[in-house]
């Protein structure tokens, strides 16, 4: 069983997205999907306690060794990120089912769950890759899902931001395709275990060049500024759920994808300072433009660029305590931003507008959706002692160890982003969830749970399900000690890839 074990995380939800073909039930269906993700967390989890003692885990598909054949491997960075990530998937899809349920919803269904299901294969395809032209498939099949999702009963706005959206991403796709036709041509492979050495036999200049549009591209996929700025005008436009899944996974992915590029294939020594600046822009014009923003889902998205620069933070240090700094942090806002935007899908949902100057005269919500939003904001705002203050305090160690000016700069802006995400979590909280007292005979059978009213059918899912990643964002915090340890000998794996090289080349050629 453990020889298909990396196998598990792409074939389930890809078979599981076939499965609607069949024209099963709507609860067969929803069933079907709940229980693939679920077997995704627990073969995830398998794999990241068989990588922590044993080293990476590997399938030749086929039985082709590296180079010729596709290589899965799962280490200890990619089994932690699967599993966050598609623990995150299982809890946005029960409040996307409670939502289709509460709504009433009936035409989306039967594209929504294969769609849906079709993500987390591109997902899953991109942690367990070991090359580089496998990574960009991975990228495209999330793409062709994503942009169904996207536009899903969708109106005009909806479908120009989709198609703003997907040329953006097929603008990268062609950069990213380039980039693999040319290191191909200038090293004769694609597999990542392969190209660290090859890759430094070439020419510093043509290396250099490699590197920045590896930079670019995957800079496109993780939102970095001045790369950003189609996600602002993408995902404030799409239903609750599927922000919140984009919000939390894709941009990640690329996170996931710079890390393992950038110290595979381009390994160096002290501060990339051209990353670090980046950091510190990505930050500053990230949380400056949440600041200025009205739509709710808008000042979010701003808010999830301005902390991309906090995960570009470790990476641009380039040494043990940076990258643990970044994988803790990474861990983090997976959890937290997919639960601010299922907090934020609720008040939406009540209120029936997105614009904070609106929802302030509206009725506030009760207590338990706004403990629901507290507990996120406060860690995505770094407040002791939460999981944001916990990887942030991270990242602030790493700097201050490094000693350089570069890092105490990137020390420097990232307090002060962190406090104007504090304020513009204030800011949220008084406009949306500090309003007038709940009024029962305003409060319609439309109100969902905790907020005032009948429970309608699905308001308790919803309700479950954002609850479940609150509680995450808290469990993220109480076993940090843990957690850190496994980052830190993530982060050693990235440092030093021997065992890595040796897990996918053993028995190929080197």
């Amino acid at each position: 069983m453990t020889a298909v074990l990396p196998a598990l995380p792409v074939l389930l939800p890809a078979l599981g997205a076939g499965v609607p073909l069949l024209r099963l039930s709507r609860p067969v269906t929803r069933g079907l999907g709940v229980g693939v993700l679920a077997g995704v967390v627990g073969c995830g989890a398998a794999l990241l306690v068989l990588a922590d003692r044993h080293g990476p885990q590997t399938l030749r598909v086929g039985g082709w060794p590296a180079p010729l054949g596709i290589t899965l491997v799962a280490d200890r960075l990619s089994a932690l990120l699967l599993t966050v990530s598609a623990l995150v998937a299982l809890a946005v899809l029960l409040f996307a089912v409670g939502q289709g349920v509460a709504e009433e919803r009936r035409s989306s269904a039967v594209v929504f769950h294969p769609a849906y299901l079709v993500l987390v294969t591109g997902m899953s395809l991109a942690f367990l890759t070991g090359d580089l032209f496998n990574l960009f498939v991975a990228f495209e099949v999330m793409l062709a899902a994503s942009y169904v999702l996207i536009t899903l009963d969708g109106d005009e706005n909806r479908t120009r931001a989709g198609m703003t959206y997907t040329i953006v991403s097929l603008t990268s796709s062609l950069l990213f395709l380039s980039l693999v036709a040319l290191v191909y041509a200038a090293t004769g492979t694609v597999t990542l275990a392969q190209l660290g050495a090859r890759l430094a036999e070439l020419p510093d200049g043509l290396r250099s060049a490699l590197a920045l549009l590896l930079l670019s591209v995957l800079g496109i996929k993780a939102a970095i500024v001045p790369l950003h700025f189609w996600l602002p005008d993408s995902y404030p436009t799409a239903p609750a759920p599927i922000t919140a899944v984009f919000a939390a996974l894709l941009t990640k992915v690329g996170v996931y994808a710079l890390l393992r590029t950038q110290t595979l294939l381009f390994p160096r020594t002290g501060v990339w300072i051209l990353l670090a600046c980046t950091a510190i822009i990505t930050m500053i014009v990230g949380i400056l433009g949440a600041l200025v923003q009205d739509d709710l889902n808008r000042l979010l998205s701003f808010t999830l660029v301005g902390h991309i620069g906090f995960m570009l933070f470790g990476l641009a240090l380039f040494d043990t305590r940076g990258l643990t700094g970044t994988i803790l942090y990474v861990v983090h806002h997976i959890v937290v931003q997919a639960a601010l935007f299922l907090v934020a899908g609720l008040a939406v949902f009540r209120t029936e507008t997105a614009a904070l100057h609106r929802m302030a005269g509206r009725p506030r919500p009760g207590p338990l959706v706004v403990t629901l939003f507290v507990l996120p904001a406060l860690s995505l705002s770094g407040v002791p002692p939460f999981s944001g203050f916990v990887a942030k305090l991270a990242l602030l160690e790493a700097a201050v160890a490094q000693g350089t000016p570069a890092a105490y700069a990137l020390a420097g802006t990232a307090l002060l982003t962190s406090l104007l995400t504090l304020y513009a979590m204030t800011r949220v909280w008084t406009a949306a969830f500090m309003g007038r007292p709940p009024d029962r005979r305003e409060a319609g059978p439309e109100s969902p749970p905790g907020v005032g009213g009948d429970r309608p059918r699905g308001t308790r899912l919803m309700l479950a399900a954002t609850a479940g990643m609150a509680a995450t964002g808290v469990a993220v915090a109480v076993c940090a000690g843990p957690l850190a340890r496994i980052g830190e000998r993530a982060a050693e794996d990235l440092l030093h890839p021997r065992e890595y090289r040796s897990a996918v080349l053993e028995g190929g050629e080197r």
